[in-house]
């Protein structure tokens, strides 16, 4: 093997690469050793090397890698900033050279460069150098802005051939996790239980079906843990309740000081915070860590929500900022959320609003097909309208291709059983509703059209005695359709957040709302041009969103538009339950005088 430390001038290469040499008992060598005398003076009068200049000279070095893999192996330092040069660098030993990129800020190293003496390199070129640099997606990356101990341990840990994080469980999303990240070259080891007739060489198959990848599988907990780097970081992907604290009981006795179990499942907030104390009583960490984007935001990179002690969570944040979505800065939508059980509590409020952004959708589309007569193919066109027009989200986008796809002459929506059930995160979000004593109309009223869908037999029974048919309404104007859908939604973002900021305050848990929003606008469900302007909104401003200007205005021209909706559609027959509550609760908390005072008196007289 040959290990090429990578990076500009001045960065610490040789330094680095004679103590790697010496730790791998390998020959060192310094790719400045074998410039001409031509490209040295050029640097040395502050002129920089061309591809001309630079191309002979790797063409040398990669004749003399060939050399030094055939004995030993060896260290080599050298720049090779370009992709370019470090595939003529390997262009003899091909993946026996592994490349290590240091790397720090501009002025971290110009400060270096100028201590440093007896060098040609001119302290002028280290802009262009920067501006040449193009970041590998492969190999090893280290901060060199660390101690010359820390960084030679970091890549001893690196290439002791044990795998940087293990994921457990593979389900869908623990799949796509894992190939996500194998795919960005973090060296990886996968996991799944054997279970008769059930789950027979999961981890087998997921390696045969992905050859070529840099993950190891195993059907055995004890080499699975053992093939991880220490101290080990392991990311459960296994279904919320009893199946994560018994995966926990049988991984403890085979884990060391420190190792992290980071639990990337649907757990209970109040859950998550027990398990963050029992195993820090055992000198173990923990972080829970909500995972929003289904299988493709998985694969793709999706939203993560990591939370427990920040020490724990800096140490595996630059592998989450990997796997993570990108925003549209191209910062990773990923950031640390707060202390133990935070991190859950707000993926169970991302669902809950999930809940009733998708009922918004179903009761819109519901109106559109059976009160105004449109077809599914009729019905996405107006919502494309819509989605380009400032209502863009994931969820319409998705919605508009579900309404187009056929099977033979049927849309596919005809096809598919009316009822949806609930899967514990939107009960949830009631339940820490009511003991937050938060009110959460629309997310409540999702989770109970959930139930009430289930009641298919009873609700087909009970149309027969009530001749509960659809009765067509004049057609609405589809922009006044759109402001009441979009005000709607307004109103259930606001209600989300309001219950994270409450939960934040009596849980003194120092949620950044505007870092969540910015997390949740892409690679999550729930991402949409809503959520930027949410970003925005709480930057600086820390009271309930609706009292926002900008959310004031929106809501002042589309309040009229929500009330003739949802009152003409009501009256038609039509249920809004999501529309309706939204409205309700506008109503209510934009009322300065409700009838509560008559509540109070009728408490007093009983």
């Amino acid at each position: 093997m040959i290990y090429i430390i990578s990076g500009v001038s001045g960065i610490g290469k040789t330094t680095i690469g004679k103590l790697l040499a010496e730790s791998l008992s390998l020959p060192f060598y310094d790719g400045d050793d074998f410039h001409s005398e031509a490209n040295k003076t050029k640097m040395a009068d502050g002129v920089p090397l061309d591809d001309d200049d630079r191309l002979p000279w790797l063409r040398d070095l990669s004749d003399h890698m060939l050399r030094w893999n055939a004995g030993k192996g060896a260290v080599l330092a050298c720049s090779a900033l370009k992709e370019m040069y470090r595939d003529v660098l390997r262009s003899e030993v091909g993946a026996d050279a592994l490349f290590i990129l240091l790397h720090a800020d501009f002025e971290t190293v110009r400060n270096r460069l100028k201590e440093r003496t007896g060098h040609f390199m001119n302290i002028n070129l280290l802009a262009s150098q920067f501006e040449t640099l193009e970041i590998p997606a492969y190999g090893i990356h280290i901060n060199a802005n660390n101690s010359v101990k820390n960084i030679l341990k970091q890549i001893m840990k690196k290439i002791d051939n044990k795998s940087e994080i293990g994921i457990l469980g593979l389900g869908i999303m623990g799949k796509s996790l894992a190939l996500n990240l194998a795919r960005k070259g973090i060296s990886l080891s996968v996991y799944n239980r054997q279970v008769p007739d059930l789950e027979v060489d999961v981890a087998k198959r997921f390696i045969q079906e992905n050859d070529g990848l840099a993950v190891s599988g195993f059907d055995s907990l004890e080499l699975f843990v053992e093939s991880l780097s220490v101290p080990r970081t392991i990311l459960l992907m296994v279904p919320a309740g009893a199946a994560v604290d018994n995966t926990i009981r049988d991984l403890k006795p085979l884990l060391n000081e420190n190792d992290l179990i980071i639990d990337g499942g649907n757990s209970h907030f109040e859950d998550s915070i027990r398990r963050h104390t029992d195993l820090k009583n055992e000198h173990l960490n923990f972080i829970d860590m909500g995972v929003s984007g289904g299988e493709k935001g998985a694969l793709e990179g999706p939203a993560l929500m990591p939370a427990g002690a920040p020490k724990v969570y800096a140490r595996v944040a630059p592998i989450l900022n990997n796997m993570a979505a990108r925003d549209r800065n191209n910062n990773a939508c990923s950031g640390y959320i707060g202390p133990a059980g935070s991190g859950h509590f707000v993926k169970m409020v991302h669902n809950g609003i999930e809940y009733a952004e998708m009922q918004l959708i179903a009761e819109m589309y519901h109106f559109l097909r059976y009160y105004q007569e449109l077809n599914p193919e009729e019905i996405a066109s107006v919502f494309s309208t819509w989605s380009a027009s400032g209502s863009s989200s994931f969820l319409l986008d998705i919605t508009i291709d579900i309404l187009r796809t056929k099977e033979g002459d049927e849309y596919l929506v005809d096809l598919i059983l009316d009822k949806a059930a609930q899967k514990g995160t939107g009960g949830w979000s009631v339940n820490a509703a009511l003991s937050l004593g938060r009110p959460l109309d629309t997310i409540v009223a999702a989770v109970m059209s959930r139930y009430i869908s289930a009641m298919k037999s009873e609700r087909v029974n009970a149309a027969g005695h009530y001749q509960s048919l659809a009765n067509p309404i004049n057609v609405f104007d589809h922009n006044k359709l759109k402001n009441a859908y979009q005000g709607a939604r307004i109103i259930n973002h606001a209600i989300g957040f309001d219950l994270l900021r409450e939960s934040s305050i009596q849980n003194d848990w120092n949620l950044n709302l505007s870092e969540i929003a910015r997390i949740w606008t892409s690679g999550c469900i729930i991402r949409s041009e809503l959520m930027e302007e949410f970003v925005r909104i709480f930057n600086d401003f820390r009271s309930q969103a609706l009292l926002h200007p900008n959310l004031v205005s929106s809501l002042l021209d589309s309040k009229g538009d929500l009330i003739s909706f949802v009152c003409e559609s009501l009256h038609a027959g039509c249920s809004l339950a999501v529309h309706s509550a939204a409205l309700n609760y506008f109503l209510g908390f934009s009322s300065a005088q409700s009838p509560a005072n008559l509540i109070q008196a009728q408490r007093d007289y009983f």
